[in-house]
């Protein structure tokens, strides 16, 4: 899958195109921007909630857990040298403390989960 963007209708917005998706993204007013969209931060936040919470629930599903829904908010932003991302997962069902510890592990096994903990190698060509 290729991920391409290109300049949108504000001054910094920029429009994102997966496939036949399209997501704006932006910055606030202080920076220049209009807000009319997530920044690219928040994104790769909402990647990983994303990921999270479709792996936990295909995965209590094939097992058969009682897990009624799966919701994931990610605290993210710099501190010192590193990125930091901060995940709470609440599990919402009959399901004992097993059960959660090892949704739990599944989460952490998420692939974008397992791409961002990982090695991550960006080229870049300039044409």
């Amino acid at each position: 899958m290729e991920v391409t963007t290109h300049r949108g209708e504000g001054p910094l917005q920029q429009v994102i195109e997966i496939g036949k998706h399209r997501i704006l993204t932006d910055v606030k007013p202080e920076f220049g921007g209009e807000d009319s969209g997530p920044e690219p931060h928040d994104i790769l936040a909402a990647a990983l909630a994303a990921c999270t919470t479709l792996t936990v629930s295909l995965y209590a599903k094939r097992k058969g857990y009682a897990l009624d829904e799966v919701k994931v908010s990610i605290k993210h932003g710099q501190e010192g040298a590193a990125y930091g991302l901060h995940r709470v997962i609440e599990y919402v069902g009959a399901l004992d403390s097993d059960a959660k510890a090892r949704l739990t592990d599944i989460a952490n096994k998420c692939p974008v989960h397992k791409t961002l903990s990982g090695t991550i190698q960006i080229t870049t060509e300039a044409r």
